[in-house]
């Protein structure tokens, strides 16, 4: 479908008659209090049923060829309730999406992350068409593959050599294919989320097809918690490759945490790899252990960094780089043009426009105004805002009256009939404006407010008009 007649569908769904829409509006009022009453969830109304009717469809129709009909879990209904929300994107600019119903949207998902600088941005478009016109993939390396590395180390002093992926699990699982032959060890120990490979996915609740002798080699330990990786490190002595974590996620690293984690792996002879597939590009020019002030042996960096064009990198010290040259880590598309390009063009945006300033300045005025909402409408035993303010979200409590995924449902279900693109994270872009930060307040105030009222009233499953989501997976 063009985005014209996705347009023109969406006006005529619009051009109901008051007559009409008075009617809708008096049906959904008998639904809900007959909703009330029993405590199921209220259908579908009529207008949200015409709003997303094109993803209904094409969500039905993806859904036979296509398992969740999507080829990623977060953009797909396991994160997005049916019936009240869209699931098809028909095209993106600057800030915004608009969906194959038309509907526009403030776009805080932002492809997951990647999306750094907006949707079309033109120094990023402009690189990637010129490439085209001289060809994607060739039979030998392209010169963007210098270009790009020597870019990367000038903008992280200590990496020294530079390899690229695909995406995001491509470069942790390179990283710890590397740090096992650098060690001659196996075991690695994680926090947080690095990826789909075996090696990772075992150690949480959807290991479904992970061999055993896999998953046993892969351990967790806590965020902010030293004692829980130095006890891992005490159980199974000289057996650790690598340790690997996100420098943050929800939670800011408490003083010394980082450090402590870089000691401990010098102590045990354990490669420490910081997995700045999210954070890398957000938070400083040489990633979020630039803004910390800590130097890993191995990180990874991705989304960002190619503007939403499929590219990560592994960098890091020589000595470990080396190794590259003795594992197989290779793909046919690892020197693909197209994302290079991107990459080179992202990049060099940053150092020349204060990209990361400005992500900074926008994130502290969202985060600040959603923690005052929070605030003023007593929901802090449901819910909190955590994250840096280039990475934010709202995190949601289960409660005595309501899990976590209660609430968060009743919150998609009005955010997305707001406008508002979100899973309840604001990943900023370089073209998000005030005016975007004030849509997102202002439709925060009035879903809060509702929320807030739920809560009082007891009535938030009656609420909703669909199923409450579940959780994905937990990690062991």
């Amino acid at each position: 479908m063009t985005a014209s007649n996705a347009s023109n569908l969406a006006k005529a769904a619009s051009a109901a008659t008051e007559e009409s829409a008075a009617a809708s509006a008096e049906n959904a009022k008998k639904e809900a209090n007959a909703a009330n009453a029993t405590g199921a969830a209220i259908p579908a109304s009529a207008a949200e049923e015409s709003r997303y009717a094109q993803s209904e469809r094409l969500l039905d129709q993806a859904l036979r060829t296509i398992p969740l009909g999507s080829q990623t879990f977060s953009k797909s209904m396991t994160q997005y309730p049916r019936g009240v929300s869209p699931y098809f994107i028909a095209r993106g600019q600057g800030s915004r999406v608009w969906d194959v119903d038309g509907n526009e949207y403030v776009d805080y998902v932002n492809s997951l992350g990647a999306v750094l600088l907006g949707y079309g941005d033109p120094d990023v478009n402009r690189a990637v068409a010129q490439q085209l016109e001289n060809g994607v993939s060739f039979s030998l390396a392209h010169p963007l593959e210098v270009q790009v590395s020597e870019k990367l180390a000038e903008m992280i002093p200590y990496a020294e050599m530079v390899r690229f992926g695909k995406n995001g699990s491509d470069a942790t699982a390179g990283a710890i294919r590397l740090a096992r032959a650098y060690t001659g060890r196996e075991r690695v120990a994680v926090c947080g989320y690095h990826g789909w490979q075996d090696w990772y996915i075992g150690s949480t609740a959807r290991h479904f097809g992970v061999p055993n002798a896999v998953r046993e080699l892969t351990h967790t330990f806590a965020y902010n918690r030293l004692d829980t990786l130095e006890r891992l490190f005490l159980d199974h002595p000289d057996a650790f490759a690598a340790v690997i974590l996100e420098p943050m996620n929800a939670e800011e690293p408490e003083p010394g945490f980082l450090e402590g984690v870089r000691e401990l792996c010098r102590k045990h002879g354990a490669v420490f790899v910081l997995d700045e597939t999210i954070t890398g590009f957000r938070f400083a020019e040489g990633g979020a252990q630039q803004a910390f002030g800590v130097t890993p042996d191995l990180a990874t960096f991705g989304k960002g960094m190619g503007n939403g064009h499929p590219i990560s990198a592994i960098v890091g010290r020589r000595e470990i780089m080396k190794g590259m040259e003795e594992i197989f880590y290779s793909f046919t598309f690892g020197g693909e043009t197209l994302s290079l390009a991107a990459a080179l063009a992202t990049l060099t945006k940053l150092q020349r426009e204060p990209v990361i300033p400005a992500l900074h300045a926008l994130g502290r005025r969202i985060q600040d105004g959603v923690r005052g909402l929070i605030a003023r409408y007593g929901l802090e035993e449901a819910l909190s805002v955590g994250g840096a303010p280039v990475w934010s979200s709202v995190q949601f409590k289960d409660t005595s009256r309501y899990t976590s995924w209660e609430l968060k449902t009743l919150y998609l279900q009005e955010m997305l009939a707001r406008g508002v693109l979100t899973l309840g994270n604001h990943n900023v872009s370089y073209a998000h404006s005030p005016a975007d930060a004030d849509r997102l307040l202002s439709a925060y105030e009035e879903v809060f407010g509702m929320l807030k009222e739920a809560w009082t009233s007891g009535d938030l499953k009656a609420r909703l008009r669909c199923r409450p989501l579940e959780p994905l997976f937990k990690v062991r």
